[in-house]
């Protein structure tokens, strides 16, 4: 894997994030990376993100997680299709303007989750993003989001 997460390639006015950005000292400092075609993100949530049963993720981690590694799918397939190399000009921001999270199974607290991101649609500013949260190799939620190019200024 790249060394660099596409996260620390956000510009400075645009990396204070709560789920993703380098720059939010409170935040979740989540790191994707390429592994192919897909993008992958390991995530360990820290014991107080549990829900209504101990021992479990609370759901809206579960949906910040696929939110902002989506959002970052979408910045670094957007360079990607490009034909531009992440660090040779800065990384378009994204935002979400649909996601839709099923949480398919009980989501364990005390280990670490595995995010993996598709992309399966480019189309001008709009990126379509599918994204599996596992745990333990068990699929425990899936999203679908639709993000939208935020402009440069």
């Amino acid at each position: 894997m790249e060394k660099k997460a596409f996260q620390d390639y956000y510009p400075d006015e645009f990396a204070h994030c709560y789920g993703c950005g380098r720059l939010n000292d409170e935040g979740l400092h989540i790191k994707s990376y390429w592994d192919g075609e897909e993008s992958v993100c390991h995530y360990t949530p820290k014991p107080y993100y549990t829900g209504g049963v101990p021992g479990y993720a609370y759901g809206g981690i579960i949906a910040s997680l696929i939110d902002c590694h989506g959002a970052a799918t979408a910045s670094a397939a957007k360079l990607r299709e490009e034909g531009v190399a992440l660090g040779e000009k800065p990384l378009p921001r994204f935002v979400a303007a649909s996601l839709k999270v099923d949480y398919l199974k009980p989501t364990p607290l005390g280990t670490t989750l595995e995010l993996r991101g598709r992309i399966l649609e480019i189309k001008g500013r709009k990126v379509t993003v599918s994204v599996t949260l596992s745990a333990e190799g068990v699929v425990c939620a899936k999203g679908g989001e639709i993000l939208i190019q935020i402009p440069d200024k």
